[in-house]
């Protein structure tokens, strides 16, 4: 992603706190099944350094996560928080995979309650 107005809408779907980053979530709704990332992590956060390896720690996670777990067709923003860059590689990877998981059980609970309301 790399227009502001992706961020923005993006910033409208779900959010999933976790200690280490914010996942934002939200289906484009445009037809294009391919899943989209977005970083961002504010200078709160540290210096040029610390900010760019969070991106490639980011980065790595959700190579690695979004094409199995992550979600077609949608728009994924992690935004960095100050205790992200100290936490282990792998709790990050935890985390992201617990958030997608909420994530996909939010799906799910919103899926049902629709169709239960069609009945």
């Amino acid at each position: 992603m790399t227009r502001r107005a992706d961020y923005l809408a993006a910033n409208k779907g779900q959010r999933v706190p976790m200690p280490g980053f914010v996942l934002l979530v939200r289906d484009r709704k445009d037809g294009d099944p391919t899943p989209r990332l977005g970083i961002t992590i504010t200078k709160k956060v540290g210096g040029a350094v610390i900010r760019n390896r969070m991106k490639r720690r980011f980065r790595e996670i959700a190579r690695a996560l979004l094409p199995e777990q992550g979600f077609a067709g949608a728009d994924h923003v992690l935004i960095g928080r100050g205790d992200g860059i100290e936490r282990d590689f792998a709790a990050l990877t935890v985390e992201l995979a617990k958030a997608l998981a909420k994530v996909a059980a939010r799906e799910a609970k919103a899926r049902d309650a629709r169709t239960g309301a069609d009945r």
